[in-house]
């Protein structure tokens, strides 16, 4: 797997680390296209929107499936497998860094995908207007004469990220999404990525958040479905999958990577969550890449 970092990933903007591609202005050197394809775990932030066509992502093992209308984003630290060249596919991909993010003047709560759900469907006036954004972003770093001015291509980064978060929470919170159970629910999750090989416990992220034992229960129960124990181990089992894909690492240092003293345990705790033992788990990916 391939560890990427913002130049080749291709975010070249002299003072920004932006990139934004189209079917209009694609990747034409057939060693970077042969690169692209690989599975990378992304460090970059990643959007991609269909405007007509159809195409299929590998997103953390998972298979996803966009056509008209459909926006799928993507994470810092997530696998990301892109998909071979699709003939009559019109899209529009942008790529940006946290730094760039941190120069917004606020912060996108979707980012953190509270809802577990990295694909955006939108009506037809919003793709319109996100459409419009993605075009005007494209001329500015492509096609216009003269070098972007840095305070324009933010000002547009901003506009397209302010309705995607809107599209995202359209139906399932109030306008504001200033919700202080989501709020909070979004600070436990970047409490497990920050802290993840460290296991906290729950009383400690508990602390954390300052809350109770009791309402971070109900607070992420109420946002995952499952209980804050739960939902850190579902995370450590994405990571340890996505390693056991992708890396060279033996299952005993994996264990100690991800924080357990006991291999055994990680191994026994592996196949109770997944189903399947880590060398089956690791036999079904090779059969599956055959």
């Amino acid at each position: 797997m391939q560890d990427t970092n913002g130049k080749s990933e291709g975010l070249e903007n002299d003072k920004l680390s932006i990139k934004i591609v189209s079917n209009n202005n694609p990747y034409l050197s057939a060693d970077i296209q042969q690169k692209l394809l690989q599975p990378r775990r992304l460090t970059s932030y990643f959007i991609v929107l269909i405007d007509s066509g159809s195409v299929t992502y590998n997103l953390d093992l998972q298979n996803i499936t966009l056509t008209d209308g459909h926006l799928l984003f993507a994470m810092p630290n997530q696998v990301f497998t892109p998909p071979p060249k699709t003939a009559n596919l019109k899209y529009y991909k942008v790529l940006f860094d946290e730094n760039t993010l941190a120069l917004l003047p606020q912060h996108f709560p979707f980012l953190v995908n509270p809802f577990n759900s990295q694909t955006i469907i939108f009506d037809n006036p919003a793709r319109e207007r996100v459409r419009k954004v993605f075009e005007i972003l494209n001329q500015i770093l492509h096609i216009d004469k003269y070098p972007p001015d840095t305070e324009i291509i933010l000002a547009y980064l901003n506009l397209l990220l302010v309705e995607l978060n809107s599209a995202y929470f359209k139906n399932k919170e109030p306008l504001t999404i200033l919700n202080t159970n989501l709020s909070k629910f979004i600070e436990f999750k970047l409490v497990v990525e920050t802290h993840l090989a460290e296991q906290p416990s729950v009383n400690v992220i508990a602390e954390k958040l300052a809350l109770t034992t009791n309402s971070l229960y109900r607070i992420v129960k109420e946002y995952s479905g499952v209980s804050p124990k739960d939902f850190f181990t579902n995370r450590l089992m994405i990571e340890a999958q996505r390693k056991l894909n992708y890396s060279t690492l033996s299952v005993k240092e994996l264990a100690y990577e991800l924080g357990f003293n006991d291999p055994d345990y990680f191994s026994r705790l592996f196949k109770k969550c997944t189903g399947k033992s880590i060398s089956e788990f690791l036999k079904a990916q090779q059969d599956s890449s055959r």
